[in-house]
């Protein structure tokens, strides 16, 4: 009785066909009045989330350039080991939390965790030798953990498959933009507030960052709906029930055929973990996440190119993540209208790995081509990511529940690689890394094998949907390629 009083999972419990749904004129009006809804709602609301999520994630690498390593008595591989223990927190919370959100209203639960998560980034500020940090970051992980699959799983309840791909893409700008402007907002701190009440700039950064992520958690429980049916969260100001029921309808009909009407979170996990197309996808993500494990060393790699003193160098780190954002968009866009995935996935993975190739083939006094190759690998990288969430969801949602703990199970394998790429960057290899660079060189290649399996797997599905529907005058809904 639960699903039914929260109005979530009872919606999808059988998938009609979809010529059993035709749609008037004006439920195409209504339709286009529930997305523009959305997209002036749902989407800015998790977009700026997502960007104090990696504010509040990343801030570590600036700090670096601050009195960060001296202050907590940092030696070896010390700050590489504070990087990587987050994503043990991480992996920890993720499928348990994805399993939960399915049974709970997002609308409170999301904003919950993000209040959470930033009382204990700005912990860190309060952080006085290496234990106190790898504490906080460990539990910085765990409280983090629910958001982003969380959010995405949410957004793909409510956009159908020809929308999310660049809903996604707009989600993951904000992790782009929360990078670059990372830089911009610590060389402000670090030049105004450095040793201001005898506090140094990098706890200040804490301080700060993590004090604007609480107040958009606030903000979430007044602008983010439920489920589609669920009148709790903004829904009940913000559609109406015509707007509910077209909400539930165009997602019924958006799915692909082969869906059950099994609704047990038990049973979503064991037929996630089952699906050898989980584990695929996993493996492309998992190397999609290697492949940018330079983003914690970033403005180290750009201090070795010697443009200027600090200040410089964390303005220097901004232009390449604005030219991810743009090109995430677009590719998004690209995917959403030619209705492919593995070519665009492959192709910008194949992009980041020409910028690791220049990387470790010019000599360091090639200043001004490095940084041209890191605007290859960082939006090769950031770009492909996106898609790759979109393409996973959409083709492992036979029910909610598989969707949620699958896009889970995805993510969680996703953070191994951030959690051993952090060690790929040898304190000994500063600034270029060259060691590091040929290893991202080999996960884009497996990004792109990956790509490649998982096409062909599909292609091999959408057959036999065809063939199940047969003579049946029914066209069924296939996988994006």
């Amino acid at each position: 009785m639960a699903d039914k009083e929260i109005g979530h999972s009872e919606h999808f419990d059988v998938m009609p066909k979809a010529d059993n749904l035709p749609m008037s004129e004006g439920d195409l009006a209504t339709e286009r009045e529930l997305v523009r809804k959305l997209d002036m709602t749902l989407m800015p609301i998790v977009w700026v989330m997502y960007l104090f999520n990696y504010l509040d994630r990343n801030n570590i690498a600036q700090a670096k350039l601050n009195s960060f390593e001296t202050d907590l008595g940092l030696r070896g591989d010390n700050f590489n080991t504070a990087v990587s223990i987050l994503n043990v927190g991480y992996m920890l919370m993720q499928i348990p939390s994805n399993m939960l959100i399915t049974r709970v209203r997002p609308s409170l639960y999301i904003p919950l965790w993000i209040c959470l998560w930033s009382c204990t980034s700005a912990a860190t500020a309060a952080t006085r030798n290496y234990t106190d940090l790898i504490v906080v970051r460990l539990f910085l992980g765990v409280v983090e953990a629910p958001f982003f699959p969380g959010a995405f799983y949410l957004l793909s309840c409510w956009y159908t498959k020809k929308e999310l791909a660049f809903r996604t893409a707009i989600l993951y700008s904000g992790l782009i933009l929360a990078t670059a402007i990372s830089g911009l907002l610590s060389a402000g701190i670090f030049a105004g507030l450095d040793g201001s009440r005898g506090i140094s700039g990098w706890r200040w950064l804490f301080i700060i960052e993590g004090a604007g992520s609480f107040f958009a958690g606030l903000c979430g429980v007044f602008l983010l709906p439920d489920l589609p049916g669920a009148k709790t969260g903004s829904a009940k100001w913000l559609f109406t029930e015509e707007l509910q029921c077209v909400a539930r309808d165009r997602m019924i009909r958006d799915r692909v055929s082969n869906q059950v009407s099994e609704n047990s979170i038990w049973y979503g996990l064991r037929t996630a973990v089952l699906d050898f197309r989980v584990w695929i996808f996993a493996i492309i993500l998992c190397s999609n996440h290697t492949a940018y494990g330079f983003n914690n060393f970033y403005p180290t790699i750009v201090e070795g190119l010697n443009f200027g003193g600090t200040t410089v160098t964390l303005v220097c780190t901004m232009p390449p993540y604005l030219l991810s954002a743009a090109v995430a968009l677009i590719s998004a866009y690209s995917s959403d209208h030619l209705k492919d995935r593995g070519y665009h996935i492959g192709g910008l993975m194949a992009l980041a790995a020409a910028g690791f190739v220049i990387s470790v083939a010019l000599p360091p006094s090639n200043h001004a081509v490095l940084y041209f190759a890191s605007f290859l690998y960082i939006t090769g990288t950031f770009s492909a990511n996106s898609l790759v969430y979109t393409w996973a969801a959409a083709s492992v949602n036979q029910t909610p529940e598989k969707r949620a703990c699958a896009t889970a199970i995805i993510n969680v394998m996703g953070q191994v690689g951030n959690i051993w790429s952090p060690y790929f960057f040898r304190s000994q290899d500063a600034p270029r890394y060259v060691l590091a660079m040929v290893l991202m060189i080999a996960f884009s290649g497996l990004s792109i094998v990956g790509c490649a399996v998982m096409k062909i797997v599909l292609k091999r599905d959408n057959k036999k949907l065809l063939e199940s529907f047969s003579g049946t005058g029914i066209t069924p809904n296939l996988h994006v390629l």
